[in-house]
């Protein structure tokens, strides 16, 4: 029994199905799993977004602080959703390629 059969991610179900031979099909495992993550990402992303707008749009007391608190939050939902869905598939395409 492989060592992967616990694992529920794209790349382990395709080494245990035996589909793992190439480096395309590796790129198409990777898409796989990223495609299962967007949804999921941007409707978190997006809830997170249109829970922080409104404190950007505020201008009662204590506005000034909020604002300052708001503005990174939404930076880093922005820039997590970017870098899962963009950056994380190319790093682990790199760093499993050697591998095979």
């Amino acid at each position: 029994m492989s060592r992967y059969v616990r694992r529920s991610c794209a790349y382990a179900q395709w080494i245990n199905d035996g589909r793992m031979r190439t480096t395309n099909d590796l790129r198409d495992a990777i898409y796989h799993g990223a495609v299962k993550r967007v949804r999921p990402k941007a409707m978190t992303a997006a809830v997170i977004i249109a829970g922080l707008l409104p404190i950007l749009w505020s201008h009662g007391a204590g506005a000034d602080v909020m604002k300052r608190i708001a503005t990174p939050m939404i930076g880093g939902v922005v820039t997590s959703t970017i870098m899962e869905l963009a950056v994380y598939p190319a790093i682990f395409f790199v760093w499993r390629r050697r591998s095979l």
